[in-house]
């Protein structure tokens, strides 16, 4: 699912909900015995309310399963955690850190994936913490726009943590419009995002939340609360990943 600010969080149907029992148990029964992901963090997995971005693990339907988790060489899910810290603050901010895993639609033996977002894993002061990122629109038509762009971190520089009192807005402060953006099937974008973030690098993610140890709108708001992420955060050429959906105009 997904929402912008000011939307309605939209429930989940009873098929959805059958569906998602069904994967669960099937998902379930293919795990080896003693299988599990590796836990860092302070915190157990927040039990997160149904139909928003911070879904904890969704199942996923056929189209979803073609979706590539990373190249054939690297496994970008394989240090995914299963306990998150508890120390981001409602509702927007920046996250400063280094990603510990990327968790795709078809990573079900993590125990945050996601049906229709990407979850990005991000290690900062000890803990680790969900960026939950638009994949597939659910609203209206299902591609997302997507671009990225060159351009300097605004202040405060790079710190591990989570920093309030921030804004990002893509059309003042990057000079980015719709006209800049193209849309991308869910199966590539998986796949764009995915191989774009490398482990263990340094990422600062602009996000919304409710508090503890998830995020969500990873992509164009309003109010200076657009949602981004941001390559090389700390180094001498940082790059923005830009996602929008196609009713937005900006």
């Amino acid at each position: 699912m997904r929402k912008l600010l000011g939307d309605s969080s939209v429930l989940p149907s009873a098929s959805s909900t059958r569906s998602f029992a069904l994967a669960f148990a099937l998902a379930a029964a293919a795990l080896p015995v003693g299988l599990a992901c590796s836990s860092s963090g302070a915190t157990p997995l927040p039990t997160l309310d149904a139909g928003t971005e911070e879904d904890a693990a969704t199942p996923i339907d056929a189209a979803g399963d073609a979706a590539s988790s990373s190249d054939a060489a690297v496994n970008k899910a394989a240090r995914c955690a299963s306990t998150f810290g508890s120390d981001l603050t409602a509702p927007y901010g920046r996250l400063d850190g280094t990603v510990l895993a990327i968790v795709a639609p078809s990573d079900r033996q993590c125990p945050t994936f996601n049906n229709d977002h990407v979850v990005l894993e991000v290690k900062a002061n000890g803990n680790v913490y969900r960026m939950v990122v638009n994949v597939l629109s659910t609203q209206g038509p299902p591609d997302v726009y997507y671009t990225t762009t060159p351009h300097a971190l605004p202040a405060p520089a790079f710190a591990e943590g989570w920093h309030t009192g921030v804004s990002l807005d893509y059309a003042t402060d990057l000079s980015m419009h719709v006209g800049n953006f193209t849309p991308v099937a869910f199966d590539a974008l998986v796949k764009k995002v995915v191989d774009a973030i490398p482990l263990d690098g340094k990422v600062s993610v602009y996000s919304s939340t409710s508090g503890g140890g998830s995020s969500h709108l990873v992509h164009r708001n309003r109010n200076g609360q657009d949602g981004a992420i941001v390559l090389d955060a700390d180094g001498a050429s940082p790059t923005f990943m830009l996602f929008h959906f196609d009713e937005q105009q900006f």
